[in-house]
């Protein structure tokens, strides 16, 4: 088979949210695809500061979307960065210090966290095993950066009223307690597209897998998109393909299906 680009989300896709591990099959189906001559992206809602769940397919990996696409790259080459315009994005963090809820502020350096009621804490520590958040800075150093993703943790139904005070981002939800807040124009269709053509490759030979909201673009952008079995109904319905869960080899059942392995 003509050699494809892979692009892959993390949590709940390459990483199973019952162990906060990527299964042997998956280990064993993406070594496989890389011997057969394809190459590997992650594509990903986390920025790299909290990348730390990859180690064992670290070595297979040929370049990475994060942040949704907002900040791309291969190595230490910059592919594609998109910021937050300052405005919308301290007006966000002043509704957070007002209204109290949690954001994480993500910055092109760093990373910072703001979490009154331990939501922050309580759903990326121990829910989703996220390593490096002790690791922030103040919130006052890192909104002087250029601001890549905002994650505040609110319901959907405030989310809908709070996008339309900053018309010039879009959001993701992957999970019922937070959402994640780019620029818009930064999401992980557009990062996959910015990766290809900075590579010279035909998003035709590109396939992509998620599970979450935040992966829809992905999904849609991509020659082939695969829905994880424990993916949201409605990134089941936008996908080519749907595979089983995270946690009954459907990164390998999806790759042997295409014949990629």
């Amino acid at each position: 088979m003509k050699p494809h680009a892979l692009f892959f989300d993390i949590d709940g896709t390459l990483v199973s949210f019952k162990t906060h591990e990527i299964p042997p099959s998956t280990i064993f189906a993406l070594t496989q695809a890389k011997a057969n001559g394809h190459r590997l992206f992650i594509a990903t809602g986390r920025p790299p500061l909290i990348i730390t769940n990859l180690g064992a397919i670290e070595h297979l990996i040929d370049g990475f979307v994060t942040t949704n696409g907002a900040l791309c790259f291969i190595g230490d080459q910059i592919v594609r960065c998109k910021d937050i315009l300052p405005d919308e994005a301290r007006w966000l963090v002043r509704d957070a210090q007002e209204k109290n809820y949690g954001v994480i502020v993500i910055g092109e350096k760093d990373v910072a966290v703001l979490d009154p009621q331990g939501d922050v804490d309580r759903i990326f520590r121990h829910e989703l095993a996220v390593k490096n958040l002790n690791q922030a800075k103040p919130i006052d150093d890192v909104l002087r950066q250029r601001i890549l993703q905002l994650t505040p943790f609110f319901p959907e139904d405030y989310e809908r009223e709070l996008m339309a005070r900053i018309p010039h981002c879009t959001s993701g939800r992957w999970h019922p307690a937070f959402t994640d807040i780019t620029a818009q124009g930064a999401d992980k269709g557009e990062g996959l597209l910015a990766m290809a053509a900075y590579l010279g490759l035909d998003p035709q030979y590109t396939i992509a897998f998620g599970d979450g909201g935040n992966d829809s673009s992905l999904i849609k952008t991509a020659g082939i998109g695969v829905a994880m079995g424990n993916a949201l109904d409605t990134l089941k319905q936008e996908a080519n393909y749907v595979t089983t869960s995270v946690d009954e080899d459907g990164v390998l059942n999806a790759l042997q299906h295409f014949g990629l392995v």
